[in-house]
């Protein structure tokens, strides 16, 4: 499956799986079943966490509830993603119905998110510029101060021809959301690009990011970061993290599994997978260093796990691997414990 059906089954996985759990909700009011609230000794530490673990959740009509079935299970922070646009969709309104989810709890929306190809010159490459505009209008509604998505790509050009596009399209988007107080961050997924073609993301090498921030040296303009998009260019992610740390702005928490045996034995260009994504706490990474990297650098943010990647825990065990994952972030991180008075 290719990197851009990877992320649209994202999106329409969340909306499936919030149908089955309204479902599953109207069966427990039925039984009268006890509502689970998030755990009151963990919540009322969590103000003292610099960093949060979340999830992404899709933005659209059932996004409120989809949080609001989830949030017992521990998560602090949820990042909401739009495909391409986001259409028409009534910001005002999903800002209150999330508000009103979130009420009585500790966590917070991280980030919006929009992922399509701002800097293309198709009609839906004009409703992604849009959408990056309304979002950095309408995140102060949210709570958040972070705006992220795909840095967008001249269709099928080297990274360095996308750059004066790049400049263009975001200098006023730059500007637009500092004098909102917000940061724009760009992830680092390729989507099946390479340095010489693709159609979506230039984003996705340090190269490219010291191209794009010398173009736009806007102190507001950072990275979406996490390892596996790393990991799948064979890319160590914990140096590169130590380097630009300071322009990380939000994580996505995906993991990968590397092959090394099928790259021993086939390369990565033999027609193999040679890696796939993981929930964080089934792949190869250690988050422990990467969170400890992340407190060296003076990071505040959250980690939001990006599910609906994993090959194993899938469908009806995809909630059980986010849960996991949410469960080992937070271990890696560990609970807040304040020191004795002095």
């Amino acid at each position: 499956m290719s990197r851009g059906l990877t992320r649209r089954r994202f999106v329409t996985g969340t909306l499936a799986a919030s149908a089955g759990m309204a479902a599953a909700s109207v069966l427990a009011d039925e039984a009268k079943a006890p509502t689970q609230q998030p755990d009151k000794s963990e919540a009322s530490t969590m103000h003292n966490q610099t960093i949060r673990i979340g999830t992404l959740v899709s933005g659209g009509a059932k996004t409120a509830d989809y949080i609001r079935q989830i949030l017992p299970h521990g998560f602090e922070s949820f990042s909401i993603t739009f495909w391409q646009k986001v259409g028409d969709t009534n910001l005002e309104q999903l800002a209150r119905e999330v508000k009103e989810a979130l009420d009585g709890s500790d966590a917070v929306v991280s980030s919006l998110g929009i992922f399509g190809n701002p800097l293309g010159d198709k009609p839906i490459d004009e409703e992604s510029r849009q959408g990056w505009q309304r979002l950095i209008d309408a995140a102060p509604l949210f709570g958040c101060d972070i705006v992220a998505g795909f840095a967008g790509r001249v269709v099928d050009q080297p990274v360095d021809k996308s750059i004066p596009r790049f400049k263009e399209v975001f200098e006023p988007l730059a500007l637009r959301a500092k004098d909102k107080g917000l940061r724009l961050a760009f992830e680092n997924c390729e989507m099946g690009g390479t340095w010489e073609r693709g159609d979506w993301n230039i984003a996705h090498n340090p190269i490219a990011w010291e191209m794009m921030f010398n173009a736009l040296p806007h102190e507001n303009l950072g990275l979406e970061w996490e390892p596996a998009h790393q990991m799948g260019q064979l890319i160590e992610p914990l140096p590169q993290l130590r380097k630009w740390v300071k322009k990380v702005f939000h994580l996505h928490g995906k993991d990968a599994t590397v092959l090394w045996d099928v790259i021993r034995e086939h390369g990565i260009g033999g027609g193999r997978q040679y890696s796939f994504h993981r929930t964080p706490g089934f792949g190869d990474t250690n988050w422990t260093d990467v969170i400890s990297e992340l407190r060296r650098g003076g990071f505040a943010g959250s980690i939001d796990i990006e599910g609906w990647h994993d090959p194993v825990y899938r469908e009806e065990l995809e909630m059980t691997g986010q849960v996991h994952g949410l469960n080992y972030l937070k271990h890696c991180r560990g609970t807040y414990v304040p020191n004795p008075q002095t």
